[in-house]
């Protein structure tokens, strides 16, 4: 296992790019208000205020989203933020992996997950009839990917977690689900959290000395 390094200067590059982008948001939707309605913001108010009693109307939700005439605009917008969300958790993948070579196919798919799942939330939406539509679609495709590592599987919830938020035109969600990744991910892995049970705090509470076998 490749030994944690100082996160000094990996995490200062890291925030100052989650600020960059977050303060560019914010002055363009400042100073064009009208961007507003393009960019992927507030997805969850929406749904909250559709108010659906049932799933009946299938394609109604697609007009308002892909069909309608700024959709292709805004889901080019939401599969930007994505990709743009996604880029600091392949940072984190490289920082923390433990085998020397990366493994570029998994890295791809990590980058390219969330820009094909923004597309299929936008185009589902609350639609029931879409969703077991594209169920079926994805069963009848033999997907298979190994994974190295078991914590590898992380990175693949996330990137779906980062879709999602972008998809339903929740970015803000996405950020706060990229940026908390990859900080905590960050953190446990210098602490290197759960190697050993030394010390006076672990050994109280596991009731076992840091020396003591397997039972």
């Amino acid at each position: 296992m490749r030994r944690s390094a100082s996160l000094l200067i990996p995490l200062t590059l890291i925030l100052a790019y989650y600020g960059f982008w977050f303060g560019a948001v914010i002055f363009l939707v400042s100073r064009f208000p009208g961007l507003h309605e393009y960019l992927p913001l507030g997805g969850i108010g929406e749904l909250e205020a559709a108010n659906f009693d049932s799933f009946e109307p299938v394609y109604s939700s697609v007009e308002r989203t892909v069909l309608s005439p700024k959709g292709p605009l805004r889901l080019t917008m939401a599969s930007i933020g994505s990709l743009i969300l996604t880029v600091p958790v392949s940072w984190v993948y490289f920082i923390t992996s433990r085998a020397r070579r990366i493994d570029q196919s998994f890295l791809q798919t990590i980058m390219i997950l969330p820009v094909v799942v923004t597309g299929i939330a936008m185009i589902v939406v609350n639609s029931l009839a879409l969703a077991f539509s594209l169920a079926g679609v994805v069963a009848a495709v033999r997907f298979r990917f190994t994974l190295n590592q078991p914590s590898d599987a992380m990175y693949i919830f996330v990137a779906i977690g980062i879709g999602l938020g972008s998809g339903i035109g929740a970015l803000g969600v996405s950020g706060i689900i990229s940026m908390m990744f990859v900080l905590a991910t960050l953190v446990i892995w210098k602490l290197e959290y759960g190697k050993t049970l030394s010390g006076p705090f672990l050994t109280m509470l596991t009731r076992r000395d840091a020396g003591e076998d397997d039972y």
